[in-house]
């Protein structure tokens, strides 16, 4: 893997608000910030004399105390006693592709530490209540920053299927979905992040979906001091181009869970272990 950058490697087009050339037929682009209020909370439900108590309010993370450098931790939120809180949808970005596979598994051969995700997916319009057969669609880069569809953006070249670290899976009866994947790795511009898209009305394929509506479209973050640690193990520390730190980023306005802080639980003793990660998605179907 060279360090040796082109001039056009090094500067990757930002994610998301700089213009990145389209490929017809491949990806949407919406540079837009839309404004449509959705829900967000911790990792349970909360009523709907929940959801008037909390306002607006942000979700504090706190980090435990580590026995040593190596040490697995677990990262919790206020958001995840129950309370919901109002949060704005944010832009897709540039990296987004059409009719993602439906699959619990999306990492494919991509090596990282393990991240195993479980979103609880609500319809304010319901009264908080469970969302079932929602589509949770979720894309992100490779531990080298490196987007399917779209390798050599952050300067890397690799084999490129345009399906890797991508996919979904339909919420069940209680408005629940499971992925697995890896922690990402970082990019040019932006913070260490996840991509989501809630859908509502798919019909699913053989292993994909035609049709429905996209009700929620968000990012996912992860607790900085964990990131620092993973971002440090290979093969993520192969990836040498400047990485932007949470409190840096364009899209995350430290709004906790609210703004879509996952809440971490170490599977492991080690980081490398990897780490279950929480979060209560609120749409509105209204």
């Amino acid at each position: 893997m060279t360090d040796n950058l082109s001039a056009s490697a090094q500067n990757p087009a930002p994610d998301p608000s700089d213009s990145v050339s389209a490929q017809p037929g491949r990806h949407r682009m919406d540079h837009t910030m839309k404004r449509r209020r959705v829900l967000i909370g911790g990792a349970t439900v909360a009523a709907a004399g929940g959801l008037l108590a909390a306002g607006l309010a942000s979700a504090d993370t706190t980090t435990a105390p580590e026995a040593d450098a190596g040490a697995a931790t677990t990262v919790t939120s206020d958001a995840s006693s129950g309370v919901c809180s109002l949060n704005a949808e944010v832009t897709e970005g540039p990296y987004s592709l059409e009719g993602a596979l439906v699959r619990e598994d999306v990492r494919e051969d991509k090596e990282g530490v393990e991240v195993q995700y479980t979103f609880t997916v609500v319809d304010e319009a319901d009264d908080c209540a469970p969302l079932a057969n929602a589509l949770v669609e979720i894309w992100h880069c490779d531990a080298l920053g490196e987007y399917s569809g779209f390798v050599g953006k952050n300067g890397h070249t690799e084999d490129d299927d345009g399906t890797f670290l991508r996919g979904g899976g339909l919420t069940d009866s209680n408005g629940e979905v499971s992925l697995v994947s890896i922690w990402p790795g970082h990019y040019v511009s932006r913070a260490v992040h996840v991509h989501m898209r809630v859908h509502t009305d798919v019909t699913l394929t053989d292993d994909s979906y035609t049709g429905g509506s996209i009700i929620h479209t968000g990012q996912l973050f992860f607790d900085a001091d964990l990131n620092a640690q993973v971002q440090a193990l290979s093969p993520y520390s192969d990836n040498t181009t400047t990485e932007t730190l949470l409190d840096d980023d364009s899209i995350y306005d430290d709004g906790g869970a609210s703004s879509g802080l996952l809440t971490l639980t170490a599977l492991g003793d080690s980081v490398s272990d990897g780490y279950q990660a929480t979060l209560t998605v609120g749409v509105s179907t209204s």
